[in-house]
């Protein structure tokens, strides 16, 4: 309704125009009288989405304020991603902003949205940082790594849009002043002094290693520096003197260059960095301020507490004097002179402050304060802190405050009375959110007809290319025409178009007609956040390298049996340096394995981490009777899997149709990006079956790798073709798991899905028995119970096993009667090497994902004490965001007490058991009521470890970590982080335990595992090892043991190829014996590990190719080749030319060297003349001990270069004479 004599010239104003919109504003002029403003609408320019999201939010209204400084203001009336969309408008002309939201989940929602409307480059997350009240023995680095590239970004250039949770903010830091000083800047062709540049970057918070293989790290290696800042890629500097002669940058998993740069930036490696001569002036200000709190307790009576006070002092003290800084020093910072600033203090003063629900922040942030005053007040009681961290925190009040000198916008879905905000002006806008489609493109074709009829613009985000493609085809299909174009791009009203972006939800806006719609209205699917995309992991080579073999590690030499390996030694024979292996066998015998037999030797790895193999004696017969042993029985096995393959090709089975536009439809409907390796599996999958011969694959990969999808997409097809489709699961709890997805994404359907185990009542079990047999259901979901005899189906095309190797005997027999003729898909959750999957090429169905989501969350990790402020911090930061935590203890002994003490610890939590030694109901109606969401915590043995998808737990606690294995502790961390929320795992020891050696290595190993990922390859080894295990067999898992796995996976895949009638190539291992130093010298290479890793990769080159990009990377890793490691490459192009020819030895003896022949080379005495005057050196022919060929050369000369230059002559004057002589 109007009011007055001005509202009244408004209204008639309005009756007399058309097209103009109309927004009611509140407290804009002086009188406080509602006031509008007029936007009547152009035709004469082409318009963009822009255009009509200015327009539907009235974003000129809200600018034209603010140059007056007419701020807060309030907007309220949107909701989800209204938000982001609105704020973008006011961002879009390169202003800066902050925007404030109250959970990390919504902050995340905003950056991807707003990636979507601005520039993706221009949108930063600012991740909060973990307040640990608390030591840490080593932290994930992932939260770091996004604030630091956020603080860097903003000291550069701090015109970016930048998205927090209100947490992330609320600590103090240091100013931007010191952050540029501890920046530091690198030109090619400027000296630097590398002294200085190296205290600098001690300082600035990197770790000094040999080589580089996280980010923080940083490796001096002669005049080459390398170092990953946490900001942006690995960089190897190469210094002339003090001077940059050149900055390139490398890949971290091949150490290998790949580009060059100009000039580097590269910023601190924390957050705070404090000056070497702050240390002592902390030292000196802890010791006073623990002073003053012991003396308080002293005078109230309480001298113990004032003891631990000072002892507790004492430990910081120490801390510091080792130069150490982390978060649990950071509440004293506040004691130095300079004082902390807030993150407000990075901004320009144009930047737009936006609070996102301003209320909700402030509870968040008070919640915190409260949080943090109990546990610094209980930490105060038993001396464990004395100084209160409140002066290292924003207050809300202050967060306004600091606010009042940017443009401040409040978004509040209510008009509501916020704290310490007045809004000078307050709009409603009107926006309004869209029903859903349920992946039903009719409906939707119908929906877009009525909407362009009333001349909306209908635009829809729909993820990627591929999904633009799909929805276009899938409008036309339907009579509707759409138009892919990118958001730069003018629309029209009445037109369709389809963007291949993403947003978390749509909404439409009136004032402009225009409709935005998102995957969740299109296919009821919420689009998932979307952490840095990673570089996707390099495949697994065929040999298993020796970067990670050190000193006590088990080895196995292919004819001398399993050995230790003792360290590289340098031994000088005949007046020549050269490096040997050494391996140390049973009793006191010792091996030397030089270089050019290093292909002989292989790690060790099989059977279980905790039992050690037998060590074998050196010229003892038991080696070659396990080696035997294990040939025959690798034969048997091989034997028996080519027989079933062929008896499998000759069986007729059904043959599906091609995918239909459900098939399509359904697929589109899948929430997440399909990664390579999965879509794959997909196509593999859907092939075999569409032919006659009955699918039998195995897909392996871990947990939540997207194998359930691949079967989804199989039983769809089958149920296309109206056939049934059984899906057997070990366990209840898993039937339940796949009965709940399966549900949810066929909804929508007409597939009829039933779920058969024990969680059914016999009238229940009877009803869908009967189903089954008549047809009237398509789909059934149990456990055991499937294969019993009872079970009728009136058209069964496909099985699909879960996990196989977890039935009992008895089950897998009546498991071969149902598989017959049906196609049968088996899930695997345990991954296998990819040397064992490359061996059973051709005998056996195998598809392997190895490739985890792009959008799985990094698990922020931490090893620490157990303490129970800890654990009651984690517990509680997870139950109050309405998740769920595992709390993994591995004796079940004492199982009953650890709840007893974490329920006095966290009382407001509901607690469940679950172990392998309670019955079965039990365990079941314990992890049911616990994925039901029934239960907070589920303290349990390692029984988690594999087959679960619980979304819901993001936090793992993991009591007395340093007794499991990495593979065990990769395999738990995997249980969480499974959503698009950030995930936390604690793995926590005992306090001043007396770690055993292997604990503390292990511990050592967690640490570099957390902080810096470089254990993942092992821990995946371990992992790979057991599924190698599961997948032949419990009999043979012993032979894999006795000779390790390398030596097993070769072995069989020569059996394999022997019974298929293949060609075994055997590969002769050329002895070489020169009088030549040549070997990697430690002023060249000086990490053991890296000179192992190095030779093993060198003497497996067997082309031009790999050895010219060896010389490269030697070159580029550390400089320009010394004499000896010349040589060594020599050697190793001699020893393959040598291995490709059959020459089993080239001995040099004086000024003669000898090639013998391992075969008879089938060169005729005619041959032999030729090679004879075509080489520059005088040669003579003869016959070995064994009668094949020897050939006789004469030196001129012994001078290393030159017996080298004569051997590669020769090889190649007699390569070019065998090359003619016919096979």
């Amino acid at each position: 309704m109007l009011y007055g004599e001005r509202n009244q010239l408004v209204a008639d104003f309005v009756h007399s125009q058309t097209n103009i919109f109309i927004t009611r504003h509140y407290g804009g002029p002086p009188s406080g009288r509602p006031w509008f403003c007029f936007a009547p609408e152009r035709k004469d320019y082409l318009k963009t989405l822009s255009h009509y999201l200015r327009l539907g939010f009235d974003i000129e209204a809200v600018e034209k304020a603010i140059p007056y400084q007419e701020w807060p203001q309030m907007i309220y009336n949107l909701t989800g991603s209204q938000k982001p969309a609105f704020a973008s408008q006011l961002l879009k002309k390169g202003k800066p902003g902050l925007i404030l939201t109250y959970s990390e989940d919504l902050a995340q929602k905003w950056v991807n949205d707003l990636r979507t409307w601005l520039p993706e480059e221009s949108v930063l997350y600012f991740p909060a940082t973990d307040w640990l009240p608390f030591e840490v023995l080593g932290k994930s680095r992932e939260t770091t790594i996004e604030r630091i590239k956020v603080l860097n970004r903003l000291a550069e250039d701090n015109q970016c849009t930048v998205v927090a949770p209100v947490l992330a903010v609320e600590q103090r830091m240091f100013s931007a002043t010191r952050w540029q000083e501890y920046t530091q800047e690198l030109k090619e062709g400027v000296s630097y002094n590398l002294q200085e540049l190296t205290h600098k970057l001690i300082t600035a918070g990197y770790e000094r290693l040999d080589v580089v293989d996280g980010k923080g790290q940083f490796a001096i290696r002669g005049g080459i520096m390398d170092i990953a800042p946490l900001d942006g890629e690995p960089l190897r500097i190469e210094f002339f003197d003090d001077e940059v002669d050149s900055i390139r940058v490398f890949d971290l998993e091949t150490q290998k260059s790949t580009e060059t740069l100009r000039s580097v930036r590269i910023p601190p490696a924390m957050e705070m960095v404090i000056h070497p001569e702050e240390f002592d002036k902390l030292i000196w200000e802890v010791r006073a301020q623990a002073r003053k709190a012991a003396g308080r307790l002293n005078r109230n009576g309480r001298a113990e507490v004032a003891e631990l006070v000072m002892k507790q002092a004492q430990k910081i003290e120490e801390r510091l004097m080792l130069g150490h800084l982390d978060e649990s020093i950071y509440p004293y910072l506040s004691l130095l002179e300079e004082p902390l600033e807030s993150f407000f203090s990075l901004l320009s003063k144009d930047c737009y402050l936006i609070l996102d629900e301003p209320l909700r922040l402030k509870e968040q942030l008070e919640f915190q304060q409260k949080e943090r005053l109990e546990e610094f007040t209980r930490a105060l009681a038993k001396g464990e802190e004395f100084l209160s961290p409140e002066a290292q925190f924003v207050t809300y009040e202050q967060l306004l405050k600091y606010g009042e000198g940017h443009p401040l916008l409040v978004l509040s879905t209510l008009p509501r009375q916020i704290p310490g905000v007045t809004p000078k002006r307050i709009y409603n806008l009107t926006a309004r959110p869209l029903t859903g489609f349920m992946g039903k493109t009719g409906v939707l074709a119908d929906e877009i007809d009525l909407w362009q009829k009333s001349g909306h613009i209908i635009s829809l985000f729909v993820g990627d290319e591929e999904h633009a493609e799909r929805m276009l085809q899938g409008l036309r299909d339907r009579g509707a025409l759409a138009k892919k174009q990118g958001l730069q791009e003018a629309v029209q009203e009445g037109g369709v178009y389809v963007y291949a972006s993403s947003i978390d939800q749509g909404f439409e806006l009136p004032l402009s007609k225009l409709i935005v719609l998102s995957e969740a209205e299109i296919y009821k699917r919420e689009r998932k956040g979307t952490p840095p995309r990673k570089k996707a992991p390099e495949k697994t080579g065929q040999r298993l390298q020796f970067s990670d073999l050190k000193p006590g590690d088990f080895v196995v030499h292919v004819q001398h049996g399993i050995g230790q390996f003792m360290g590289i030694e340098k031994i000088a024979v005949g007046g020549v340096d050269k490096d040997y292996f050494s391996v140390k066998y049973a009793g006191q015998d010792k091996l030397y394995v030089p270089l050019d037999q290093l292909n002989l030797l292989q790690k060790y790895l099989g059977g279980d981490a905790d039992t050690l193999p037998k060590l074998y004696k050196l010229g003892g017969s038991d080696w070659k009777r396990v080696k035997a042993k294990a040939k025959n029985a690798i034969k048997e096995m091989a034997f028996d899997l080519v027989k079933l393959y062929a008896q499998r090709e000759a069986i007729q089975g059904y043959a599906f149709s091609a995918d239909n536009v459900w098939q399509q439809e359904f697929e589109e409907k899948f929430p997440y990006q399909e990664t390579p390796d999965q879509m794959q599996c997909i196509i593999e999958v859907k092939e075999d079956m569409m032919r006659t011969r009955p699918m039998d694959r195995l897909l392996c990969g871990d947990v939540g790798y997207g194998k359930t999808e691949v079967a989804l997409r199989a039983a769809f097809k089958a149920v296309m073709d109206s056939k049934q489709v059984a899906v057997l699961v070990p366990t209840t709890i898993l039937a339940q798991q796949h009965y709940n997805t399966f549900l949810e994404r066929f909804m929508g359907y007409p597939v009829s899905i039933q779920m058969l185990s024990r969680f059914r009542t016999t009238k229940e079990q009877k009803l869908i028995l009967q189903g089954l047999k008549e047809g009237a259901i398509d789909i059934v979901v149990g456990t055991h119970k499937l294969v019993s005899e009872s079970i009728k189906f009136k058209d069964l095309g496909l099985l699909i096993v879960d996990e196989e190797q977890r039935f009992g005997v008895s089950h897998k027999e009546k498991l071969k009667t149902l598989k017959t003729n049906v196609d049968v898909l088996t899930l695997s959750a345990t991954p296998i090497p990819r040397t064992l999957h490359m061996s059973l090429v051709g005998v056996r169905d195998l598809s392997v994902i190895d490739t985890p989501p792009e959008d799985r969350f990094p698990v922020q990790t931490y090893v620490a004490e157990f303490r129970p402020d800890v654990v009651r911090e984690a517990i509680r930061r997870e139950i109050q965001r309405g998740g769920q935590v595992f709390f993994v203890h591995n004796r079940v002994e004492d199982m009953d007490q650890v709840v007893r003490f974490l329920s006095q610890l966290v009382p407001e939590a509901r607690y469940e058991i679950a172990h392998g030694q309670m019955s079965e109901k039990e365990l079941e109606r314990g992890m049911l009521n616990f994925l039901e969401q029934e239960s907070d915590v589920l303290v349990c043995t390692t029984i988690i470890e594999t087959g679960l998808d619980m979304p819901n737990v993001n936090t793992l606690i993991i009591d007395e970590a340093d007794r499991l294995g990495l593979g065990q502790l990769y395999q738990l961390r995997g249980r969480v982080g499974r959503s698009n929320r950030k995930a936390y795992s604690y793995f926590l020891y005992k306090p001043q335990k007396i770690l055993s050696e292997v604990a503390e290595k292990r511990l050592a190993a967690i640490r570099e595992f957390t902080e810096f990922g470089s254990g993942l390859k092992i821990a995946m080894r371990d992992l790979e090892i057991r599924g190698a295990g599961n997948l032949v067999g419990a009999q043979q898992h012993g032979h894999l043991a006795a000779l390790g796995f390398e030596l097993y996976s070769q072995m069989l895949k020569e059996a394999v190829q022997e019974i298929k009638g293949e060609k075994v190539e055997e590969r002769i291992e050329t002895s070489i014996e020169v009088a030549v130093d040549a070997y990697l010298p430690d002023s060249y290479v000086g990490e053991r590990k890296l000179k192992a890793a190095l030779y093993q990769r060198m003497i497996s080159i067997d082309n031009e190719e790999d050895h010219s990009s060896m010389i490269d990377e030697l070159i580029d890793r550390f400089g320009a080749p010394p004499r000896e490691v010349e040589n060594l490459l020599k050697i190793v192009r001699i020893k393959w030319c040598a291995s490709a020819l059959k020459i089993e030895q080239i001995q040099q003896v004086k000024q003669q060297v000898v090639f013998r022949f391992a075969t008879d080379p089938g060169i005729s005495g005619e041959m032999l003349m030729t090679m004879a005057t075509q080489s520059s050196y005088p040669i003579s022919f003869g016959t070995s001990a064994n009668t094949n060929l020897e050939i006789k050369l004469r030196l001129r000369s012994v001078v290393q270069e030159e017996v080298l230059e004569a051997i590669h002559k020769t090889l190649m004057v007699f390569s070019g004479i065998a090359s003619k002589t016919p096979s």
